[in-house]
């Protein structure tokens, strides 16, 4: 149960916008706090307590994440509702989680010239039947993020949404993008189309502080960059 004033509400009660699972799904795990994150590892509580309420037990003997982490399963075990699965589970996050901490950064490859992209494009998107559109996002430095498609077209061309694209580089904490996409005709020769749809989204980029660099077509091991063609501003 989840205590609320003098009376104790299940977590299945709540509404479906408070609930840690849910609330995870909708606005991501680090709008959770420890405790609801916690709650979701345990996954059930007991008769008398739920998830949350076991999780806020275990902090308080813990005294923080970091003494919770230290414990021993033979400790966590003389936690009331700790049975040997909730137990294992816990040890088994924390573990993964000390483990991730360790790992030395992954190098990104850095995007530094149209040719960058084309290499990393070329082989998925030359022989397809349709248009995908691809966005290549950057960080700060320009090394590449992901690579996500954006969306995919029927035989004659693709339809693109300005608000998923921004909306998943916010979501990533990218400050560059490229976008990519092919020609199944195999003549990488931008549309009109093309070029007008770069356009709109170069300027919807400068509203949100999040630069368009380019816009690479590519189709049977050739490309154009509308950058090269003066058709992006260069930042």
């Amino acid at each position: 149960m989840v205590t609320q004033g003098a009376q104790a509400v299940a977590i299945r009660d709540l509404p479906v916008h408070e609930r840690p699972r849910e609330r995870l799904l909708s606005g991501g795990e680090r709008s959770l706090s420890t405790r609801e994150l916690l709650a979701i590892v345990l996954r059930t509580g007991t008769a008398r307590e739920s998830a949350l309420g076991l999780a806020d037990r275990l902090l308080a003997r813990g005294g923080s994440l970091r003494g919770v982490a230290a414990m021993p399963a033979s400790e966590l075990l003389q936690v009331p509702g700790m049975g040997p699965a909730k137990a294992a589970q816990l040890k088994a996050a924390l573990e993964l989680g000390r483990r991730l901490a360790m790992e030395p950064p992954r190098e990104r490859m850095a995007v530094r010239r149209p040719q960058d992209v084309a290499a990393l494009l070329m082989a998925e998107l030359r022989d397809l039947d349709r248009e995908v559109f691809k966005v290549v996002m950057l960080d700060t430095k320009h090394r590449v993020i992901s690579i996500d498609t954006l969306s995919i077209g029927d035989l004659h061309g693709t339809l693109v949404h300005p608000r998923e694209l921004f909306k998943d580089a916010i979501r990533r904490s990218s400050s560059a993008l490229i976008l990519a996409h092919n020609h199944p005709s195999g003549d990488p020769e931008p549309s009109p189309d093309d070029i007008d749809l770069t356009a709109r989204l170069v300027a919807g980029g400068r509203l949100l502080g999040i630069e368009v660099l380019d816009h690479i077509v590519i189709g049977d091991n050739r490309y154009v960059s509308l950058r090269e063609r003066g058709l992006v501003d260069a930042p």
